[in-house]
């Protein structure tokens, strides 16, 4: 059995990574329209629009939600890890993405004042509450087109 037909017959699994692979195939597209040229790190990382965390974490409760019913343990446990992750993404992550902005810029200032070795720190971490939000409702849709196939 090859792992598509695997995977079609396991929408627990199918849910989650289809509304990641969607949310980081978006998040190309929209940064070639915003950006006109094409990004291949937003396809494999973090941080942009629409949060792929959030979109993977919200399938995977919304199937189990589905699957297993609302009041399920399976629905219980993936609800508060996504909750955790989306925090994570909007918050924490965010946050460090902010001082490596600022980081950056501080070595940008010493580099042109000094010679100074030039590492860049990633910028792009977390995500803004729109981005989780609209990863989240991604992850919803996701599992409710999944779960009615």
């Amino acid at each position: 059995m090859g792992l598509i037909a695997a995977l079609k017959g396991h929408k627990i699994l199918l849910s989650p990574l289809l509304a990641w692979l969607c949310a980081q195939v978006l998040k190309v597209a929209f940064s070639f329209r915003k950006d006109s040229g094409f990004d291949f790190e937003l396809l494999v990382g973090p941080g942009g629009m629409p949060s792929a965390h959030s979109a993977l974490v919200t399938a995977l409760a919304t199937i189990a939600g589905l699957v297993h019913g609302w009041d399920s343990d399976a629905f219980a446990i993936s609800f508060v890890l996504a909750m955790l992750t989306m925090y994570d993404a909007a918050g924490i992550r965010r946050s460090a993405g902010r001082q490596a902005r600022i980081l950056n810029q501080i070595m940008h200032e010493w580099h042109a004042s000094k010679t100074f070795r030039d590492v860049r720190l990633r910028e792009l971490l977390g995500h803004s509450p729109f981005e989780v939000f609209a990863g989240a409702l991604l992850g919803i849709v996701t599992a409710i087109l999944v779960h009615a196939s």
